[in-house]
């Protein structure tokens, strides 16, 4: 099995999944694993672990920004808005990954993200409810200890896809849940862990 932690350039052991890329690092260091309770942050999120589904995470991290500005800044009642002439538009962008099912995905889902708001106080309450609003922490040493999903990601998936969301399996709940700090799961020996909190 392979071990947690593989040392940089910079001296700095991290998780085995990471790669030497700046960008990739940054994000490592400094988002993954850290608690978000955002609602507008936490639907970013969401949508762009969609995106991701049969692709890697740097190939959005560097489109990310151009995502930003494609979706209004992820600004949800923007999106819920989007007609056909919006949608050609974008599927002719080269800074997003132009999947029509994606795409119209990302709208679907602004929709049902609306509707849990005007339901509930929050998103991020909605959200934080699958681990009873608390950060499940663990610190797997081996890559293979990681699972590709949880119970708690299965009942997400579940209710996400009921309340009308797409790009919402329970492998993708999961990488959404740890990229949003949900859970913690930064390897035993990755310098995160090792100085004892979250990023």
């Amino acid at each position: 099995m392979k071990l947690g932690a593989q040392r940089h350039a910079d001296g700095k052991l991290r998780c085995a999944w990471c790669p030497a890329d700046p960008l990739y690092t940054a994000y490592h260091d400094t988002e993954w694993g850290a608690a978000v309770h955002d609602d507008r942050q936490l639907f970013e999120m969401l949508c762009l672990e969609g995106a991701q589904a049969g692709l890697s995470w740097l190939i959005i991290l560097r489109k990310r920004e151009t995502y930003r500005l494609a979706f209004d800044g992820f600004n949800a009642q923007k999106m819920a808005r989007y007609g056909a002439a919006k949608r050609r538009r974008l599927l002719l962008d080269p800074g997003i990954v132009r999947n029509r099912l994606k795409v119209d995905a990302f709208i679907s889902n602004a929709k049902a993200y609306l509707e849990i708001r005007r339901s509930m106080t929050s998103f991020d309450d909605y959200i934080w409810q699958f681990t009873d609003g608390k950060v499940v922490r663990r610190r797997p040493l081996y890559l293979g200890e990681i699972a590709p999903s949880t119970s708690q990601s299965d009942a997400m998936s579940k209710d996400l896809k009921r309340r009308g969301f797409r790009f919402v399996g329970s492998t993708i709940c999961y990488a959404f849940m740890q990229a949003v700090g949900m859970v913690d799961e930064h390897q035993r020996h990755c310098w995160v862990a090792r100085r004892g909190k979250s990023p």
